[in-house]
């Protein structure tokens, strides 16, 4: 046997991972039945099943994305097993598959992995998946920080202390430092949040920092573009404010095709700018001042001002031309009398009425 196995020579695994088991199928060349096993966790119980087989580059495994991580992956990519972590939501199943049972998913992975149906992710490596933790660590500090804040608008605003200018700025984090309560325990329940603020701010200044160094360790080559574009750039240059929410954000770009708009006047869109004289407000030429058909939307006049349109300057009316049609009363007449087949029966449309 070669080292690189054909596909009718692989064996395929499926497995259905969670917390505490793993639940898996085991398809061999020639079955269409697979067996299933079930098995703890741990890499031990790992290394047992994969110790089962004596040539381990026929094996073919694959599990779904999930809580679990991708340790698992690196387990099986260390003993020299085939791997390939699926995106759970592109597993195609069909519509009245609705029971989900370890056993029926472990039977169904392994049956779409041989078929060829299932999209494997890419995986991180093990200092992406570190940076991925320590910006999902900031976010938590951040919505802990808000929340904060949050509480100590509440608890102002139910004692009657409401700032009216915009909030957490350098005057209003003033503002907050005198502020001082008669009551010994709601003075105690300020303190306590404002020291929380604090607290929040304190390890948010520690964790970019630590970010920062991770990225210019590592750089733009050594992170994927997720974890890259979490990283905070510098709070101070960014909001001159602390604790403002919004970020300046990028000037719009000058060039065609914005935002993927590729029409000629797309920029006109995105930009305010002052139009030249005359012109439309969808773009098309407005109409002419010596030539009011050419151009415009042809808004017909008023009706008291029917009787004195008179022909525009140069044209000179035909001498077979029908009535003029006014207002959309005249235009049914108009088509009633050109059309014979539209005419009334005689007796009227009330015929055969008492």
């Amino acid at each position: 046997m070669t080292s690189v196995a054909s596909a009718g020579e692989r064996i395929y695994l499926g497995m259905d991972v969670s917390r505490d088991k793993i639940a898996v199928a085991v398809l061999r060349p020639g079955e269409d039945v697979p067996a299933v096993e079930m098995i703890g966790s741990d890499a031990e119980m790992v290394r047992r099943l994969i110790g089962k087989f004596a040539d381990r580059s026929v094996l073919a495994a694959c599990y779904e994305a999930g809580p679990g991580g991708y340790e698992l992956y690196r387990l099986l990519a260390s003993m020299g097993v085939a791997c390939d972590v699926v995106a759970p939501a592109l597993i195609p199943k069909g519509a009245a598959d609705r029971v989900k049972t370890d056993r029926r998913d472990c039977v169904r992975l392994v049956l779409s992995h041989r078929a060829g149906l299932l999209t494997a992710i890419r995986v991180p490596s093990e200092q992406e998946e570190a940076v991925r933790d320590l910006v999902r660590t900031r976010a938590d500090l951040v919505d802990d920080r808000k929340r904060m804040m949050q509480r100590i608008s509440a608890l102002l605003q139910r004692h009657g202390r409401i700032w009216r200018a915009p909030r957490w700025t350098y005057e209003h984090r003033a503002w907050l430092d005198r502020q001082s309560f008669a009551e010994p325990a709601l003075q105690a329940a300020l303190c306590t949040y404002l020291a929380a603020l604090d607290a929040r701010d304190a390890e948010l200044a520690v964790l970019e920092t630590q970010l920062r160094g991770c990225w210019a360790s590592a750089g733009p080559a050594g992170l994927d573009g997720a974890a890259a574009g979490l990283l905070p750039r510098d709070r101070r240059a960014d909001r001159p404010d602390p604790g403002r929410r919004g970020r300046r954000l990028p000037p719009v770009p000058l060039g065609p095709g914005v935002h993927g708009v590729h029409r000629p006047d797309s920029l006109g869109v995105l930009q305010r700018r002052a139009d030249p004289a005359g012109s439309h407000h969808q773009g098309r030429p407005a109409a002419d001042p010596q030539h009011p058909d050419r151009g415009g939307l042809g808004i017909p006049a008023p009706a008291r001002d029917r009787g004195h349109a008179q022909a525009p300057a140069g044209r000179v009316p035909r001498a077979d031309a029908g009535p003029v049609v006014e207002g959309p009363a005249a235009a049914a007449r108009h088509l009633h009398q050109a059309d014979p087949a539209r005419e009334d029966p005689p007796g009227g449309s009330n015929r055969g009425r008492p």
